[in-house]
């Protein structure tokens, strides 16, 4: 601005403060008025003067006279861009005089921001939310509220070009899933011109629980290669269980856990399979990931190997009198029992040899194996039968020499003989070569009577046993002469019975008769 121009406004402004003595007098209207930034408004200048009066406007403002009549000039302001003060005076004759107008522009802040949150936010601790402001006036009537939702957190004033605006909140367990934002408030309704907001895009809360200690890994200790195990991973008080990744190795192998979540833990369950080659101790890794953290744990695993034993006979099945050899081999660094017996020095063979008789028949042979892995004693077993050939015998107690039955009776006539294969026996009668029907259930009859030669059939030979056979019966005609004698005995002892019943009968009646003759002779007589 010119100095000359200068040197008006202030005379102006002095005019306006200190009046002087004469009539002489500027005004304004409107005296103040708050516009849109980029808006147009007119403004009058009015002077009080005896004279015609020299009115002028100082403004830095775009500015054209549109109207003006004896003492007053309207002028159209444009492109009004800040507060202004623009000045009105008026020369009456050799006085000066001034006023001012306020002009407050008002505009929306250009840019409302929140910014960014962290990804996932640990509950329980506290967050603070940022709100950028870029732009808007009048400031003294504009302020920034922060939200959680709908419901307000806190209210500031706007200050600084740009301005910032901050508050803490703490973060809840409620807040996950939450949305935030600012909102500006431009409260121009002293002004008539309302409350204008605008309200910044909404970021989303992630809180979070993660335990420090608590996470939990139940494996077997130890593991036999070709063997399948069940191994737990479990972890109580997170939050939003739903949201973490569980992550189970063996080695440098991964497992797929099935993970089952409830409302703050989860359990991850994986089934082990263990592979040649990775014997030794090997570490199982159970981890758990959520909100960018890791919680982990490790066991330790012993994985071995260890097959049943070999056990082997030179043969499985002999002829009686046969030597067989029987070994057993374990696992190096197993120890073998063959049978109950130790092995040798080198602990993981055993065998011995033996002349195979009867009683070896179907004689089972046991191995024993003992393993000892990471202080735990295991043992595999492996069994192997004998069978020898021999035979065939016939003993008293299988095949007796006096059989004695009872007519008419039910039996079964047993006649066996040992040996491998199992003997046929065959008992013929020596005086007609009738056939003894051995090992069925049958009436006995008197017809099967007499000496049999049994006969045993084997691999090895044949033997021969003479056997009896006697059957009890009783003869037709004594019995005939039995059931007459029973009879006349049974006759004899009805004819005695009713011959001293009778005689009893008549000794009653005779004494009864005699008591009555008493009587009627002691009523006759005369008193």
């Amino acid at each position: 601005m010119a100095i000359g121009s200068l040197l008006r406004v202030l005379l102006a402004l002095l005019g306006a403060l200190l009046p002087g003595a004469g009539s002489a007098n500027t005004s304004v209207q409107p005296q103040e008025a708050i516009i849109p930034q980029g808006g147009s408004m007119n403004v009058t200048c009015l002077a009080t003067c005896d004279q015609n009066a020299t009115l002028g406007l100082e403004t830095p403002l775009t500015k054209r006279v549109v109207n003006r009549g004896n003492n007053w000039v309207t002028y159209e302001l444009s492109g009004i861009q800040d507060d202004s003060s623009p000045i009105c005076f008026s020369n009456c004759g050799a006085e000066q005089t001034g006023a001012s107008v306020s002009l407050t522009v008002y505009w929306f802040p250009e840019h409302v921001e929140l910014a960014p949150l962290l990804q996932w936010q640990p509950v329980g601790e506290n967050f603070t939310l940022r709100c950028k402001v870029k732009g808007g006036a009048p400031r003294s009537n504009l302020s920034v509220v922060l939200l959680r939702g709908q419901e307000v957190l806190d209210r500031w004033p706007v200050e600084g070009h740009p301005a910032e605006v901050t508050t803490t909140v703490l973060a809840r367990r409620e807040d996950h899933g939450a949305n935030f934002s600012c909102r500006t408030e431009l409260d121009l309704r002293t002004q008539s011109l309302g409350l204008f907001q605008n309200t910044s895009a909404t970021r989303q809360l992630q809180t979070f629980v993660l335990p420090e200690i608590g996470l939990r890994l139940a494996t077997p200790r130890i593991m036999e290669v070709g063997t399948q195990s069940l191994v737990n991973c479990t972890l109580d008080g997170l939050f939003p269980a739903s949201e973490a990744q569980v992550y189970l190795t063996l080695k440098d192998r991964r497992l797929e856990p099935t993970v089952k979540y409830s409302s703050d833990s989860l359990c991850a369950t994986a089934l082990v399979r263990v592979n040649a080659g990775e014997e030794g101790i090997q570490q199982l890794r159970c981890t758990v990931t959520l909100a960018n953290q890791n919680r982990r744990t490790i066991e330790n695993v012993t994985i071995y190997s260890f097959p049943a034993p070999n056990l082997t006979l030179s043969q499985s099945e002999v002829p009686e009198g046969t030597m067989v050899t029987v070994e057993c081999k374990a696992h190096p660094g197993a120890v073998v029992t063959l049978n109950g017996a130790l092995a040798g020095p080198l602990g993981s063979s055993a065998q011995f040899t033996l002349n195979a008789s009867e009683e070896d028949h179907g004689r089972n042979f046991l191995c024993s194996a003992v393993l000892e892995v990471n202080g735990m004693k295991l043992y595999k077993n492996k069994t192997q039968k004998l069978l020898v050939q021999y035979g065939p015998r016939l003993f008293e107690s299988d095949c007796p020499r006096n059989w004695t039955f009872q007519e008419g009776s039910q039996q079964t006539l047993k006649c066996q003989a040992r040996g491998n294969p199992t003997p046929q026996v065959k008992c013929h009668r020596t005086k007609d070569k009738a056939l003894l029907p051995i090992g069925v259930l049958r009436t006995v009859m008197r017809n099967i009577s007499g000496t049999y030669n049994c006969q045993a059939s084997g691999y090895h030979g044949v033997v021969t046993r003479e056997v009896f056979v006697s059957v009890n019966y009783q003869d037709q005609n004594n019995t005939v002469v039995i059931i007459l004698v029973a009879a006349a005995v049974l006759l004899a002892t009805v004819v005695t019975a009713a011959y001293f019943y009778n005689r009893q009968r008549k000794i009653r009646e005779y004494k009864l008769q005699k008591a009555q003759e008493a009587c009627n002779i002691k009523l006759n007589t005369p008193p």
